[in-house]
């Protein structure tokens, strides 16, 4: 599995590219913004785009979304929860009432995401944001903004909710093996495993 991230934007999101060695198929998860630097990456590893996701609508992982889009040819999924929130945040980013990109996709928990011979799991875990979700697959999650080294999503948006945050992470999340990569929407990557005993907003819990 080609696997790629980079760190983009004001808000320092982290943009992942996976792609299938074997078809060169592959999947961008949360374009936030610079668009050219993520499209050069994905020149760079000569993969053909299939799949654009977004973990939830907060604009800071959805600023590039538009411009990926159109020069990838992918299709665009999320979870149709976060439809509202993406449009409001897309009029932020760009002035005025803006038609954000109609979704191709719009994914529910267990749903199924194939690129290539690569393989993920949609995990619906609202709380960040109603319609966040994190990606299974491989022995990695792509965590969004639902879970994070020592520290979980914040819970002060609209639409947020801490106590179906730490649901969401206790019964969805914990469960997971804990040698599963953890590869969060900011921050540096961590595990399963490393969360359950030291993240101070779970132990305890878990």
């Amino acid at each position: 599995m080609i696997l790629k991230g980079l760190q983009v934007g004001t808000f320092a999101s982290n943009c992942y590219i996976v792609g299938s060695e074997a078809t060169r198929e592959g999947m961008i998860v949360d374009p936030g913004d610079e668009a050219d630097a993520i499209l050069r990456t994905v020149q760079a590893d000569k993969l053909d785009i299939k799949l654009v996701v977004i973990t939830h609508g907060h604009r800071d992982h959805i600023g590039a979304l538009r411009d990926v889009k159109e020069a990838t040819g992918a299709a665009f999924a999320m979870h149709p929860d976060d439809g509202r929130l993406l449009q409001a945040r897309m009029a932020q980013l760009f002035g005025g009432e803006v038609e954000p990109p109609e979704p191709d996709r719009r994914l529910k928990d267990g749903a199924s995401l194939d690129i290539g011979d690569l393989h993920f799991t949609v995990i619906h875990t609202p709380g960040h944001s109603p319609g966040g979700i994190c990606l299974l697959g491989h022995g990695y999650l792509f965590s969004g903004d639902t879970l994070f080294q020592s520290s979980i999503g914040r819970a002060d948006f609209p639409g947020s909710s801490y106590a179906e945050l730490l649901n969401s992470i206790h019964t969805k999340l914990m469960t997971l093996p804990d040698s599963t990569i953890v590869l969060p929407g900011h921050g540096e990557k961590t595990s399963i495993g490393y969360e359950r005993r030291w993240n101070p907003f779970l132990r305890g819990q878990a």
